[in-house]
């Protein structure tokens, strides 16, 4: 695993999970450039639809094993954890 790929709240929720083929960690994947069709396939292999093919920011939900493979792909920029959003409450 590429730690530098990896940012903090993903780090220690990798630490926290046992199970390392369970999907259950939503993670933004951030790549280089937009993906060509060897990179579509991997991120398919994955579970991330890749379908519209200018963007390069694509949410999935992963194990910490694709977390891992993930981080050592050259063509991966950055892997973050989703944070789950709360509502505010009015004054």
């Amino acid at each position: 695993m590429n730690y530098r790929k990896v940012d903090a709240a993903l780090a220690a929720a990798l630490d926290e999970n046992r199970d390392p083929d369970e999907r259950a960690l939503i993670v933004f994947v951030h790549t280089d450039q937009p993906p060509d069709a060897n990179t579509a396939a991997v991120l398919d292999k994955y579970g991330v639809s890749p379908a519209t093919s200018a963007r390069k920011i694509f949410t999935a939900t992963l194990s910490p094993r694709a977390v891992s493979e993930l981080s050592d792909q050259p063509w991966v920029r950055f892997l973050k954890l989703s944070s789950k959003l709360r509502l505010l409450k009015k004054k």
